[in-house]
This record gives C-alpha cells, structure tokens and sequence, in this order.
C-alpha cells in the first residue's frame, strides 16, 4: 500500500523522540515529547492556484522537517505512524 498526497499535503514520518537528555540521562517514556521533526515520505503535486498553475512544493522527498506538536492528520502506514500535514504548517527544514 502507498498514499499519495493530493494538493499541497505533504507525508511525514515522525522522527523517534530522544531518549537521553543532552547530558546523558536516560527520559521515561512518560517524560517524552510528541515528535516534532520528521522525513518527508511523498508530497502532492503542490497547491493550485486561481489562473489554473499549480506552485511548487519547498521541500522534497528525504528532507527533514519541523511542524508543530499538533499539526495534520496521523495515518498508520504498514503499522508505521506517519503524518499528512499541509506544507503551510511546516515550520522549516532543518538543513546540514
């Protein structure tokens, strides 16, 4: 099975949380944030605009992105969570 994104719907696979703190200790798994970064899986063919073109995504497959704790629609892919989120509610992609 794969998913498509129509429009401008981007597919996002939630990157693990960190599981040890910068100065090495270890979170339980009730102290982990929702993940807020992820790799982009499938984009749609971007936004359709009034005079009929279509704009062209900013990001491509295998970026690594930030979105908000709460942004888009969770799906479960192959028993793997995934995200569909609108390219206006990515945050920035994290470059290097």
């Amino acid at each position: 099975m794969s998913v498509r994104p129509l429009e401008d719907r981007i597919l996002v696979k939630p990157l693990d949380p960190e599981t040890k703190t910068a100065s090495g200790i270890y979170l339980p798994e009730t102290a982990k944030e929702k993940p807020m970064k992820g790799k982009v899986v499938a984009m749609g063919p971007g936004k359709m605009l009034d005079n009929g073109q279509r704009t062209k995504p900013g990001v491509k497959k295998g970026d690594t992105v930030v979105f908000g704790k709460y942004s888009g629609t969770e799906v479960e892919i192959k028993n793997v969570p995934h995200l569909i989120i609108r390219e206006s509610e990515l945050l920035g992609v994290i470059e290097g």
